[in-house]
């Protein structure tokens, strides 16, 4: 299989940004809440490409709150077509996607991004290289579900991410409360466990 996206990856919250400023970041992806005022670390890191998308981490509807909607997945995957227009073969590249704890807009974003970039590899597959990126990753479902439209996946990345929520959760038993906290039922609901 030629696995096309092979760049440095990394996902992170908001707190962990300045520690990353060492690291050649050369695109940055954020995901924010669209209240939240403009992050001033990126001003202090080397000359990079950065996209910020504007929405909040919700599964369903809620008043004043904007959730994930097919534009922002849209945006993500455009994003990701530049990314690649703009790699050189010899240069590092280094793709830093954050949302503000790192845990669900930005595990999301990177796993659509490497499967608009790698569309033979397997859904489980993606899923384990996003979990070696980012250990405690809980994928935004909407956002999953958009990009396995847009991607012409037919659900195989929805099914992997009820897999994955199952692994989750018994690896991680605070994800239950925690996400029954956040109201996130839904997701609990979908989770396959073995």
């Amino acid at each position: 299989m030629d696995v096309i996206f092979t760049p440095e990856l990394t996902i992170c919250g908001i707190e962990e940004l300045p520690a990353q400023r060492e690291r050649k970041v050369t695109h940055v992806l954020s995901l924010l809440d669209p209240e939240l005022p403009e992050i001033e670390t990126f001003s202090t890191y080397e000359r990079h490409y950065r996209t910020t998308l504007r929405f909040h981490d919700i599964i369903v509807a809620a008043p004043d709150r904007v959730m994930p909607r097919p534009d922002h997945v849209e945006a993500i995957l455009r994003f990701g077509a530049d990314f690649q227009a703009r790699q050189e073969a010899q240069a590092a590249s280094h793709l830093l996607v954050h949302c503000h704890m790192g845990v669900s807009r930005s595990t999301a974003a990177m796993l659509a991004l490497m499967a608009q970039a790698n569309p033979d590899e397997t859904a489980e597959s993606l899923f384990a290289r996003l979990v070696a990126i980012r250990p405690q990753a809980w994928p935004n479902s909407q956002m999953i579900g958009f990009a396995d439209e847009q991607l012409g996946r037919k659900g195989d990345l929805t099914a992997a991410l009820a897999r994955h929520y199952g692994r989750q959760i018994k690896s991680r038993p605070q994800f239950t409360e925690w996400m029954t906290m956040l109201g996130r039922q839904a997701e609990l609901k979908m989770a396959i466990l073995d």
